[in-house]
């Protein structure tokens, strides 16, 4: 494996792009690829057959481009298919799961809220996350339902997205969290809409920063690091229009190549 080698990014659409961010800014000389699939967007209401299914699709064609490690920058993708992934392929592959443990160790008024998709709470992997770390804690799940296709479509400051934020939100309100996760990597594009609507004293967390570092963990033992002071190749893919990938990106838009590809 070669350290000039991409490090591949996919997940259901756009929304792992936020991701993607975390570890450009944590490893700025790394070549990456991120796929977004959106064409299949959201993962979150599919069975765990189709999700694991479009997982294993989307990492072929990140191998077909020669990545040295992937991560899967969907909450759904992981708890439902990485386990299936890690079995298949011997490349290195980095997951997403949501930041439960930092929020439940640090509450103080003993609730959380988590925000995240069907296919994401459903999930055996999320069932056993939630109850290593929660068990004198009130969680208030709720399901982001409608979130991910207002994403898809740009739509962030719409009158549909803040009317349905606040309803999601409300139980969370209502049961005195401190503390919200976002279970979704579409989600961290939603928080100055969600700062607005939530109480001043909440604190929104997700897991870029943690994938980031644990990404550059697994290239460093590895040997895998690639040198610095070299300008990295950043190429972004998604199968339907790529506008909404392009507004979520504009402050990279000089250094990045965004194309729609089918996959």
């Amino acid at each position: 494996m070669d350290k000039n080698s991409p490090i591949g990014v996919f997940d259901s659409g756009v929304g792992g792009s936020s991701i993607w961010q975390e570890i450009h800014k944590l490893l700025p000389f790394e070549n990456s690829i991120y796929l977004a699939d959106s064409k299949n967007a959201p993962y979150g209401n599919k069975s765990e057959a189709e999700i694991t299914a479009l997982s294993i699709k989307n990492t072929e064609k990140l191998l077909e481009q020669g990545c040295k490690i992937i991560v899967v920058a969907c909450n759904t993708a992981t708890t439902n298919a990485i386990e299936t992934l890690r079995e298949n392929y011997e490349i290195p592959i980095i997951g997403i799961e949501p930041a439960i443990k930092p929020a439940a160790l640090q509450t103080n008024s003993k609730s959380i809220g988590i925000l995240a998709t069907k296919g994401t709470l459903s999930s055996a992997l999320f069932s056993r996350t939630t109850q290593a770390f929660t068990k004198d804690i009130s969680v208030v799940e709720i399901i982001g339902e409608g979130l991910v296709t207002l994403i898809e479509a740009g739509k962030l400051d719409s009158p549909e997205m803040i009317s349905l934020l606040k309803k999601h939100t409300k139980p969370m309100i209502d049961a005195n969290i401190d503390f919200l996760v976002l279970g979704c990597s579409h989600y961290p594009y939603l928080i100055p809409q969600l700062q607005k609507i939530l109480p001043k004293n909440v604190k929104i967390i997700d897991s870029g920063e943690a994938v980031a570092r644990q990404t550059k963990i697994v290239l460093q033992s590895l040997n895998l690091l690639r040198e610095e002071n070299i300008k990295p190749r950043l190429q972004f893919y998604t199968n339907v229009k790529t506008n909404t990938l392009r507004f979520l990106l504009k402050d990279y838009s000089e250094s990045i190549s965004v194309n729609k590809i089918e996959f």
